[in-house]
């Protein structure tokens, strides 16, 4: 089943795919660069992530905005690359193109629709007929 929803009031949110550039620390201690490492971490980053949305909650924040793990796969962009040993996410004319390297989820808190905070417009059936993969495998070019 997919569904469109669409909420009730405005929302508050947690930006978690936020370029942060002017943290004044380095990139050791980059809050900005640790919630990046921490989304495409595997399942031991899981109760930090909880954490973190627990404190969000409580702070009065509807729900998070964060990076898909699978950003990489489907933007075929490497994280953290650097000039000079400087993560590229400190230039500021460099933050558009850091930040499309990110796909964004969103997780909101508790059951938004029971709580009327989004409401549902339509409910539809999704019927996958097939599924297929192509690959093709070609000459590397060295002479």
């Amino acid at each position: 089943m997919i569904s469109t929803l669409s909420p009730t009031k405005a929302l508050k949110l947690l930006d978690l795919t936020e370029v942060l550039r002017e943290e004044g620390v380095t990139e050791f201690d980059s809050l900005d660069m640790a919630v990046q490492m921490l989304c495409l971490a595997g399942t031991h980053s899981y109760e930090i992530c909880r954490d973190i949305a627990a404190d969000a909650k409580d702070a009065g924040y509807d729900g998070l905005i964060y990076p898909s793990y699978f950003s990489l796969l489907r933007t075929g962009h490497m994280p953290f690359e650097t000039a000079y040993g400087i993560s590229l996410r400190r230039f500021p004319h460099l933050a558009d193109r850091e930040r499309s390297k990110n796909i964004p989820n969103l997780a909101l808190f508790g059951r938004p629709i029971e709580l009327g905070i989004l409401q549902v417009r339509s409910i539809d059936r999704l019927v996958v007929n097939q599924v297929e993969y192509r690959f093709h495998f070609g000459p590397v070019g060295y002479t």
